[in-house]
């Protein structure tokens, strides 16, 4: 196989026994680079201190030696002091073989994606992925042919992003093929592994994972090839399933500040297509601006709201369209369905009314989003106070029953649910009024004048 990628000669050294951990030999480091010294090791993070990790490397590495480093998100985010959730392995063994040693060790492993390498073991009830090393034999954008290979170098280069593209072994020494992942990983630089253009035509979904990637790691606004590149194959993104889509939409509106990501989306033509029913981005830049000045966290599904008209019709069919999960699109159609008049200045008891009809995830949405757009900031405590309310409200119980109804003299069937109605509006109006006589005068009265 041609090699497309330049011999890491540490990775090379380190297989054969000798290893040069020099930081020029580690990481080349890259012109302008803001850093005094490149890192090269991960020996004293926690991610190396896990017990259950020890236990499974040392199972593998007794298998084979020097054969299984940690790879991607969990290096990555370890060379910037943070601590993955999740733990994924790369292996030179092949599958069966990892099974094999895991079973003999009294490991539980599954074989969740077996047909592309990758078991999952479990190990005191932590799940670590382990995939044995691939390049790819042909890809259609959707899906990919692989092959096994027991090249670092070949499986760094089938990888979306340099700073995705590290590996570190059981001391912790850090493995950067590309020569270039620890940088751009620290320099918030999110590049393509090679050519843009061909990783995106490789795997389409790379697109969006660009988008959620810039998100959470770029300072500043997107620009440069990897954006342009995206921008290029826009048409590409209607070739994923809608599932697929829908799932990266709502990571990246799921970090903590993504408008710079959802800005570059719409400029470069990839928001229009994955979510045609957006109006615009101004409100969505407003709510999470709002949600940074007043230490609020983020909701994915309120800022999907910000980016939408409360238009029913049109929230039925992106739901049904991106085929969103049940309690997803009820809270959607639920907040563009509400008609309910929200002010800042709403008194208590209109609140606990307007909580009362509402629901209360319906009355924060709304609540949050008619902050966001309010140009008055004088009226911040108005609103916060508004949520505050939310807080502590538990709906009560209505007191009327159906059976109370009959026995106020209504004949069964409509008419029933009709009293019941015109009542529960009146109670509502009188602030939940707890008195027992003035409720049952009441439903006298309104069974009189229905009958």
């Amino acid at each position: 196989m041609r090699r497309l990628l330049p011999k890491d000669e540490t990775c090379e050294s380190r297989d054969s026994g000798t290893t040069d951990q020099s930081p020029a030999n580690i990481l080349p480091k890259p012109a302008n680079f803001p850093y005094p010294y490149a890192m090269t090791t991960l020996a004293h993070h926690k991610l190396l201190t896990d017990s259950a990790l020890t236990r499974l490397w040392t199972v593998l590495d007794a298998h084979t030696p020097n054969a299984t480093r940690l790879v991607g998100g969990c290096v990555r985010d370890a060379v910037l002091g943070a601590l993955a959730s999740d733990v994924d392995l790369s292996t030179k063994l092949l599958p069966e073989h990892v099974m094999k040693a895991c079973a003999e060790a009294g490991i539980t492993t599954v074989p969740t994606g077996i047909a592309h390498g990758t078991i999952t073991a479990i190990v005191t009830k932590k799940p670590f992925e382990i995939t044995t090393l691939r390049k790819d034999v042909s890809t259609d954008g959707r899906r990919a042919e692989v092959a096994f290979t027991d090249d670092w170098h070949e499986d760094a280069y089938r990888r979306d992003f340099t700073m995705n593209a590290l590996y570190c072994d059981q001391d912790g020494t850090i493995f950067d093929p590309t020569g270039r992942g620890v940088a751009d990983a620290l320099a918030g630089n999110l590049v393509f592994v090679g050519d843009p253009d061909q990783r995106i035509t490789e795997d389409h979904l790379r697109i969006l994972r660009y988008f959620r990637f810039a998100a959470r790691f770029t300072k500043g606004a997107l620009t440069g090839p990897a954006l342009e590149a995206c921008a290029r194959h826009t048409a590409m993104i209607s070739v994923l399933s809608v599932e697929r889509v829908w799932n990266e939409l709502k990571k990246i509106l799921a970090v903590e500040d993504p408008r710079a990501a959802v800005k570059a989306m719409a400029s470069s033509g990839v928001l229009p297509i994955v979510l045609p029913e957006a109006k615009g981005i101004s409100d969505f830049h407003n709510l999470v601006t709002l949600e940074s000045d007043a230490f609020l966290d983020g909701d994915p599904l309120q800022r999907l709201m910000a980016l939408l008209p409360r238009d029913l019709a049109l929230v039925t069919t992106l739901c049904n369209r991106l085929k969103l999960s049940s309690a997803e699109g009820d809270r959607l159609k639920a907040w563009a369905r509400d008609d309910t008049r929200l002010v800042s200045y709403l008194s208590a008891r209109e609140v606990r009314q307007a909580l009362y009809w509402m629901g209360n995830q319906t009355y924060l949405d709304r609540v949050r989003l008619a902050w966001a757009g309010d140009p008055e900031p004088r009226r911040a405590t108005q609103w916060r106070t508004m949520i505050a309310f939310e807080n502590g409200f538990v709906a009560p119980r209505f007191p009327v029953t159906g059976n109370q109804v009959i026995a106020a003299g209504a004949v069964p069937g409509p008419v029933v649910g009709a009293v019941l109605a015109e009542v529960e509006r009146w109670w509502v109006a009188n602030d939940f009024i707890d008195d027992e006589l003035s409720v049952i005068e009441r439903l006298k009265a309104v069974v009189q004048g229905l009958i």
